[in-house]
């Protein structure tokens, strides 16, 4: 790959992986295209969502960054935003993350860009 990215698949066992790792754990809700798609974070805890993370590409390159419905939000909003989401790009990987320490969780990975 040109652009150094892992392949999404690859990324995304790796995200679960690190959501068990911090006491919590994942689910992928769809699977896109195994090498080229992109991905979507649902962050939450204890089943309330905190935050919708997306890798986008900027001026210096991949990074993360938040998108979508804010904290707090209701299960039925997100679910139509997600859906929607998915419909216009069948080649997403939406995976929700349940982690206990929501807020580090989406420092450390806005920051590693």
């Amino acid at each position: 790959m040109s652009d150094g990215r892992l392949p999404a698949h690859l990324e995304a066992s790796s995200l679960l992986r690190r959501a068990e790792a911090e006491r919590g754990f994942g689910m992928i809700l769809h699977k896109g295209d195994a090498d080229r798609g992109s991905l979507l974070l649902l962050i939450a805890s204890r089943g309330v969502h905190c935050a919708c993370l997306e890798r986008a590409l900027g001026p210096t390159g991949y990074a993360w960054q938040a998108v979508g419905p804010a904290a707090g939000v209701d299960a039925q909003s997100l679910a139509e935003w997600t859906s929607k989401r998915v419909r216009f790009d069948e080649d997403l990987w939406l995976i929700e993350l349940d982690i206990p320490d929501p807020q580090r969780f989406i420092a450390e990975t806005t920051s590693e860009g």
